[in-house]
């Protein structure tokens, strides 16, 4: 098989485990084959050094296996002393970094993350890459080990720097899903989704259904548009790529249909939109009176949803204060924050808020005290679907 039907079926797998990502151990065995390396962690959050930082999302994967305990072997007992981490986040977007460069002299004799975790699972050659995620995030990618026996070659790493973008786009599309909560949505109950533009294709191509979002950015031309009854990109480039993405999830092309994921330019100054067409399983294509045979989801990274306050206090039965840090938490701002905002600190151990002056409401401050911030957030999830944070074990959810 030739390097180029190897890159395509990674980008096949690739497409696949962007709407479910059971396949990305998967997709990981691919990529380890197709690059020569013995695994590789894919960890995705924000900050700078384990003091600021927030892990979203870990996955170590080797031969096509997830290692959930590894996963919290090395973040429990590792992670927070890794001299590695502040330097990986500091990277420039994109470049490959042989992880020995990342220690001192000193430390590479020293470090208990290289020298006891990094044997245990191959890293200790291997390289890291850090590039530019959605809304100020970082995706750290750590290969293990090649599996050639001179070592790394160039062929190795030319391969790696070609998947690059591809990994930024499955994170990408994998975070803009669960912060919509599509992950696991049925084909019906999307089009009810307000914050992911949810467009259903017939047999022929032309749009059979769409949700609010969606005629919206159809109407405005807002990057997508309906030309006589099909879809179509703004721009002719993004719109021949288009052409041929939704030539390929359909089942009409002779082949067998398959998943794919671009990127819709639009005016200038706004981000370019997240597009992913997969094909719809024909068990599911009965739609009304339509067949839905492929299923077209548009994901604005930035957007956010006005969330009415006083429609929270109404519905949740808290006062107007509270609603304000519900919908806060809900909007994804920070415990820093909304302290701030509050005039209040948080209180590192709790994680509740603490009144910074007696002029503070007292009596507010010791509600949030006695609801900490893990209640109300829970309360902001369950009201506007928004994911939790969770630990690198954790699914996108």
């Amino acid at each position: 098989m030739s390097q180029h039907d190897i890159f395509n079926r990674v980008l096949a797998s690739l497409h696949e485990a962007m709407l479910d990502d059971a396949h990305w151990p998967a997709t990981s065995a691919l990529i380890d084959d197709a690059c020569g390396i013995k695994g590789s962690a894919l960890v995705v959050g924000k900050g700078h050094s384990q003091a600021d930082g927030q892990i979203f999302f870990g996955r170590f994967c080797y031969h096509g296996q997830r290692y959930e305990d590894r996963e919290r072997w090395y973040f429990d007992n590792y992670y927070p002393y890794d001299e590695r981490v502040p330097r990986v986040a500091k990277l420039p977007d994109s470049r490959l970094v042989h992880i020995p460069d990342l220690y001192t002299e000193e430390e590479l004799k020293t470090s208990l993350a290289y020298n006891e975790a990094f044997p245990r699972g191959s890293y200790q050659n291997g390289l890291n890459v850090r590039m530019d995620g959605p809304d100020g995030s970082h995706i750290v990618w750590t290969l293990a080990d090649s599996t050639e026996p001179g070592g790394w070659g160039w062929a190795q790493t030319e391969m790696i720097e070609h998947l690059l973008p591809h990994i930024r786009q499955f994170v990408r599309v994998r975070q803009a899903l669960a912060g919509v909560e599509a992950l696991g949505a049925s084909l019906t109950g999307l089009l009810d989704n307000t914050r992911v533009a949810v467009i259903h294709l017939d047999l022929q191509g032309r749009v059979a259904a769409a949700n609010d979002r969606a005629r919206g950015i159809l109407r405005q031309g807002d990057g997508l548009f309906d030309r006589g009854g099909f879809l179509a990109a703004w721009s002719p480039a993004d719109n021949a790529r288009l052409k041929r993405l939704l030539a390929h999830a359909l089942p009409t092309g002779g082949g067998q249909a398959v998943s794919g994921s671009m990127t819709v330019g639009r005016l200038p100054g706004l981000p370019r939109l997240a597009v992913h067409v997969s094909p719809v399983d024909a068990r599911q294509m009965d739609f009304g009176t339509q067949r839905v045979a492929a299923l077209v989801l548009a994901l604005d990274p930035e957007f956010q949803s006005d969330i009415d306050p006083g429609l929270v206090a109404a519905t949740l039965g808290l006062t107007p204060a509270e609603s304000r840090v519900a919908v806060w938490l809900a909007e994804g701002k920070s415990v820093r924050d909304i302290a701030v905002a509050t005039g209040r600190q948080a209180d590192r151990p709790t994680g509740k808020f603490c009144p910074l002056s007696h002029q503070a409401d007292t009596s507010q401050a010791r509600h949030f005290a006695a609801c900490g911030l893990g209640a109300l957030g829970a309360v902001a999830r369950r009201l506007f679907g928004l994911p939790a944070l969770k630990p690198p074990s954790g699914r996108w959810t």
